[in-house]
């Protein structure tokens, strides 16, 4: 019933928000002695010294981050087009305008961050069978171990070397029975020297399968990097390392699956293809505004372009300019909603996921040319290319040790950002969606 639902995620999405605003004032404490610090090592402030750790002037930054997104927008417009005239038809037009922003909480997430929960709804092919990963995991008769087994094959079958016994015997792979435990996956450096783990209550399924390959992205870079001096072992900037976890896990398309022996069609017709491009985009092409935002409301807040009493307006004016979303009920400067998202009160970086969703498409695009891929980008798999694997570890052994541009340049041959790769990969839901959205109303 279109009216429970509606009403129940509405009940959800604004207690989730009662909490966060006794921060505020505490928040705007934090800002201020945040900015001091930042002043202390030359820095206009703490928005600044962020923007500083990008190996270019954090002025010319900001302008490159508004060009990436520039390069996306208008992928994200049919998107959200799209499932606005969809969930306009689900809840009505009184609730969801069909030429406005979409309200917030009939998203399928807390923050409006990521769609995959909507893909039942906007599926373009509902009666097409999806790829079942994690029955073919289960009828394979996979366990956990076996699964970051299969996950490291895929790097070893790159060329690059094998997991340190002490990843088996020190990392957390399966939820312990004698204690309780945070179970949200990370892969860890514990000594700078190659003690590589990760923390993960795995279990056999389609998500933990591909959270596996994700995870251990981490613990490569890790390994290639470990022999430089302490200060060098990171990214070449902060969207390199997630990005490298999110770059592998392109390549687990049907094709892999099927040689792994798993019971998956190695092909996928036109129907199924649009399907899964649906899902990738709900996921990655949702996140890129919200990913976009995050940290330009936190430089306005730290510049004091956003004064404090207009944290909440400040908010929710780039929420809707870039999102193209608006809060379902009224909100004042007596709520407080930036800290009801985790990033927010616990000061964590937000530009790096943003990048990271840029970075990934042309790494791959790049890796993809290594391999010697012909087809369209969606299709390939680096998976057993020894020439990929040669490339991406030249990358990774840089570590920060050169400017981002130079990493960029060994995995790449540019010095440039892109999200030409990205749009290359999503082309033929684009197609699609401009089809769908052709006498409809775009934009809000």
């Amino acid at each position: 019933d279109a009216a429970a639902a509606w009403d129940a995620q509405l009940d959800a999405w604004t207690a989730w928000r009662t909490i966060s605003p006794a921060m505020r004032d505490k928040y705007t404490a934090f800002v201020d002695l945040s900015n001091k610090g930042a002043e202390s090592f030359g820095y206009a402030d703490l928005g600044e010294a962020w923007r500083g750790g990008y190996d270019m002037d954090p002025a010319a930054f900001d302008t490159e981050v508004e060009r990436l997104w520039q390069q996306v927008a208008p992928l994200y417009e049919e998107l959200h087009c799209h499932v606005r005239a969809t969930l306009s038809e689900r809840y009505g037009e009184d609730k969801v305008p069909a030429d406005g922003p979409i309200p917030a909480h009939v998203l399928g997430n807390m923050w409006a961050q990521s769609w995959d929960n909507l893909f039942p709804l906007v599926a373009p092919f509902p009666e097409a069978t999806p790829v079942d990963l994690t029955q073919a995991l289960v009828d394979k008769g996979y366990e956990p171990v076996p699964m970051i087994e299969a996950s490291e094959g895929f790097f070893t079958g790159l060329g690059l070397k094998e997991l340190p016994d002490s990843f088996w015997t020190n990392s957390m792979l399966v939820k312990p029975e004698d204690r309780d435990v945070v179970c949200h996956a990370s892969a860890w450096d514990l000594n700078l020297e190659g003690d590589v783990r990760i923390k993960m209550c795995t279990r056999v399924n389609a998500e933990d399968f591909i959270t596996i390959h994700h995870e251990l992205g981490h613990v490569y870079y890790y390994l290639y990097y470990n022999d430089l001096p302490a200060v060098f072992q990171t990214g070449a900037h902060d969207g390199f390392h997630e990005g490298i976890g999110d770059t592998l896990t392109l390549s687990i398309t049907p094709k892999y699956l099927a040689d792994l022996g798993l019971d998956v069609d190695p092909t996928m017709d036109d129907k199924a293809l649009l399907n899964r491009q649906m899902q990738d985009a709900l996921s990655k092409i949702a996140f890129l505004p919200f990913g976009r935002m995050i940290d330009l409301w936190r430089w306005g807040v730290f510049s004091g372009e956003i004064a404090a009493e207009d944290y909440n307006a400040g908010w929710w004016d780039l929420r809707t300019k870039y999102q193209g979303i608006a809060a379902p009920v009224e909100r004042s400067e007596a709520n407080f909603d930036p800290g009801a998202k985790y990033h927010i009160p616990g000061n964590t970086p937000y530009m790096r996921y943003f990048l990271a969703h840029v970075l990934q498409f042309q790494f791959h695009e790049a890796l993809c040319a290594e391999a010697g891929h012909e087809g369209p980008l969606h299709t390939c798999s680096i998976a057993g290319s020894e020439a990929a694997g040669e490339k991406l570890a030249a990358m990774l052994s840089l570590g920060a040790s050169k400017p981002w541009p130079d990493a960029l340049e060994a995995i790449a041959g540019t010095r440039e950002m892109d999200a030409g790769a990205l749009k290359r990969y999503f082309a033929p839901l684009e197609t699609w969606l401009k089809e769908q959205n052709v006498d409809r109303t775009c934009g809000w």
